[in-house]
This record gives structure tokens, C-alpha cells and sequence, in this order.
């Protein structure tokens, strides 16, 4: 989802989204039916400005009347806040339920565990657009080897960071996460008014390219079952080198420990930071705060310098609901929401990274901005847990109390890794 309102995920190319209880779906629409004429009901997420993207949406349904004179198609958009309440309720009442949802890509194993997705996987592949759709983004909807929906748009982080503090301090861009850590403790000596990175203990999404950088990994496993790998050495060292940043020196832990991603870039954009990691779609916030106009974006570093940290890739999906009694033209209204002609008109209007690789190329060459994204895309996105479980671990805080345990204090790195593997552990246990 868009992160600046939301949080969602998408899956590595090493990746491939299992779910041990999913259950097997036979393709077709589990009312029976398969109408072609009347009114399908499509769910959409409420953005913070909705009507750019209401004009796009709007325009590929005046598409979809013409193309099927006897059917229209009416649109919801619904607060993000309350999706998952409101779509788990319609996976039990069908008769109220949507045809087509948007959806954020974290959501879909445990989605299509509940039964309330359909399997489009035939659609999808004789789609003629499906095969320039990144690897990626094909991934985050997939399940135990079949598709779920067609993928929407991706979002990534970056580094963002004040060009005017950095050349009046003498300080170079940094090239590797530990110059990373020590220009921002530069920064900080120097200006103790700023930041020098903005980090937040409950920033998730943000701390984990520290711990995939150092070939650390949230969990392991394949076939829906997972364990959770977060205590391991190499985990360790990613999480020391997020929570070093916690401190009087940087980023001080009484006032960081509970910020989550946009706090940090508030920072930023406010001038009260001279860097943070945020996404694509965190510019048009940048540029309606005060550092427009002096500030540049790059990849985040990895551990060799030069290198680029593994991302994680947010993002949303479109799916057609098991439930629909219009199958056929719920997946050809979810095509044209997805479509490439589509996808480049979100990206004009919102700034939504296409999922298409070739249409993201266009878009870094029309829009500079979107370089250091595309790059970091590039040079490889990594994802949670493909587990239903994973809803239950974010929801619960399992990662941010780890963090907020270490920078406070109350725990080393061993023994708050170790409390959180075994309720990620917990968590996973509970869905086989």
C-alpha cells in the first residue's frame, strides 16, 4: 500500500508465497454464476488527495461501459485503516461483498487462506501485458504456485538526504551502511538542532534492509511452514546496526524509540533531519516541506561500499473476489485497473511506481526523482514472511517491541531477538 497512509509488502524474487492452509480453488466463481450484465461493486483504497486517482479510475470505467454495454461497474473507496475488518467481513457475507478489491500485497496469503480470493491464474497468464510484469510483482500474487490478482503498483525506500548540510559539513554521500551510521553521528556533533538520521523503533519497513543487508532474514522455511531465523548472527548484526542509531549521538532514544515511518520523514521534510530512508511516495511530501529544493535521494547503502541494501517493496494488488457471480468481467475490469495504460496514468497522478518494468523505465526517464527507486528495485527487494501469521506478528508489534527493548535499554540484542523469535514463532505455529 502507499506508505505515507499505509504499510504492505511485496515479494523477493527468491520468494514464492506459500500458505500451508490455503485452500485449493478450482478457478471458476464459487456462486455458480458468471453474469454478463448488471453492476459490479469494486472496492478501492482512499487516498490522503483521492481525486487524482478517482480521475484515472474513473475514465477506466467509462472504458469498461463501453466495452460491455450491459454492464457497469460502481466504485467504494474505503478508509485503509478499515479494510481488514470490512474485507473479512465480505469474504463471509458474498451477498454484500465487492467483485473486484484492491488489496495490499502483505495481505494475500492470509487472504486466500480465508477462501475470499479467486484463482486467476489462467487469466493472468493469457493476459498479453502478464509478461512484461516485473518478477516481483508477479510474485507478491502468488500463492503455493498460483495468481490471486494482478499487481497495482510497487513502492520502495531510498535515502533521502539534506545536499546543503552535507556540502557546508564536508561530508560525502555515503557509500556503505557503517559510513552511513557514522556521517549521520557526524552530522549530529556538528548540528546537535538535527538529526542525522531520523530512525524510528517502530519504523519497521525501515530498520529491515539493515538486517537483510547483513544477510540476516526475518524467518525461513518454504511450503507455508516458517521459522523465524531473527536471532540469528547475522540478523544480530543488522538489528546492532539499526539500533547504534538510537542515541544522543544521532537520533535520541527517548524521542525516536516510538517514531514510525512517517515521523521520519516529517523530520526530513521539516528540516529537523539531515537524512532519512523513505519511499517514492514520500516526495511530494518532501517537496511541500521546508528542505525543497535542497535535499537528493540514493539508493540506501548496503554493507560493502557501493553496494545497495535490499529493499523491502510495498505495494498494492487487484483481485477478483471468490464470491463474484460476474467472473468474467470482474477479471477483465481488474486487467484494465492493472493495465500498463493504467498504471502509467497513477504514476502521472500519484507518483504509484508501475509494476511493469518497461513502463517504470519510461517513467525514471520522464521523472529524474524516480531514479534511486528503480535502481534500488533493481538491484533486488526482499519480503516478510509469506505467512497468514505475518498479519498477527505486525499486528502485534513483535519487531518494534524488539527494537524499542534494545534502544531503551531493557535488553540486549540476544535476548530481545530471542523473546522475538519465539513469538514470531508462536504466531507461526498457529497457521501450520
Amino acid at each position: 500500500m502507499k506508505l505515507s497512509v499505509r504499510i504492505a509488502g511485496f515479494t523477493a524474487l527468491t520468494v514464492v508465497l506459500t500458505a500451508a492452509c490455503a485452500p485449493q480453488t478450482s478457478g471458476g466463481s464459487s456462486s455458480g454464476k458468471d453474469e454478463k450484465t448488471g453492476t459490479l461493486r469494486v472496492w478501492l483504497f482512499q487516498e490522503v488527495d483521492n481525486q487524482p486517482k478517482q480521475r484515472v479510475v474513473d475514465a477506466v470505467l467509462a472504458d469498461f461501459r463501453k466495452a460491455h454495454g450491459g454492464a457497469r461497474a460502481t466504485v467504494e473507496y474505503i478508509p485503509v485503516e478499515s479494510r481488514a475488518q470490512r474485507i473479512k467481513a465480505a469474504f463471509n457475507d458474498p451477498k454484500s461483498a465487492p467483485d473486484v478489491i484492491e488489496y495490499g500485497n502483505t495481505d494475500t496469503a492470509g487472504y486466500v487462506r480465508d477462501g475470499g480470493l479467486a484463482d486467476v491464474t489462467k487469466d493472468f497468464n493469457a493476459w498479453s501485458e502478464a509478461k512484461d510484469t516485473d518478477p516481483t510483482a508477479r510474485q507478491s500474487v502468488t500463492v503455493d504456485g498460483r495468481i490471486y490478482g494482478a499487481p497495482y503498483f510497487v513502492g520502495v525506500r531510498a535515502l533521502y538526504y539534506r545536499t546543503d548540510v552535507l556540502r557546508e559539513l564536508g561530508l560525502r554521500v555515503p557509500r556503505s551502511q557503517a559510513e552511513l551510521i557514522s556521517t549521520a553521528k557526524r552530522v549530529r556533533a556538528a548540528r546537535p538542532g538535527l538529526y542525522g538520521l531520523a530512525v524510528g523503533g517502530a519504523y519497521t519497513y525501515g530498520a529491515m534492509p539493515f538486517i537483510w543487508a547483513h544477510s540476516g532474514d526475518l524467518a525461513g522455511g518454504k511450503g507455508g511452514s516458517y521459522a523465524s531465523v531473527i536471532d540469528r548472527a547475522a540478523a544480530r548484526k543488522g538489528i546492532e546496526a539499526y539500533t547504534s542509531l538510537f542515541g544522543d549521538d544521532n537520533c535520541p532514544a527517548a524521542k525516536c524509540a516510538g517514531m514510525g515511518g512517517n515521523d521520519t520523514v516529517t523530520a526530513f521534510a521539516s528540516g529537523k533531519a539531515a537524512m532519512a530512508i523513505g519511499g517514492d511516495f514520500s516526495h511530494a511530501a518532501v517537496e511541500a516541506g521546508k528542505v525543497k529544493g535542497k535535499y537528493a535521494v540514493v539508493p540506501l547503502p548496503g554493507v560493502e561500499p557501493g553496494s545497495i541494501a535490499p529493499a523491502f517493496a510495498g505495494g498494492n494488488n487487484i483481485g477478483v473476489l471468490k464470491s463474484t457471480s460476474h467472473r468474467t468481467l470482474a477479471v477483465d475490469l481488474m486487467k484494465r485497473l492493472a493495465s500498463k495504460e493504467t498504471q502509467g496514468r497513477l504514476f502521472d497522478a500519484m507518483g504509484f511506481l508501475p509494476t511493469f518494468a518497461d513502463v517504470r523505465q519510461r517513467a525514471a526517464a520522464e521523472q529524474p526523482f524516480v531514479k534511486p527507486f528503480v535502481r534500488t528495485l533493481a538491484a533486488g527487494t526482499k519480503f516478510v514472511p509469506a505467512s497468514p501469521a505475518w498479519a498477527q506478528i505486525d499486528s502485534s508489534l513483535v519487531l518494534p517491541t524488539m527494537f524499542q527493548e534494545i534502544v531503551s535499554g531493557k535488553k540486549d540484542v540476544a535476548a530481545a531477538s530471542a523473546e522475538a523469535a519465539k513469538k514470531m514463532n508462536d504466531a507461526f505455529g498457529t497457521v501450520g
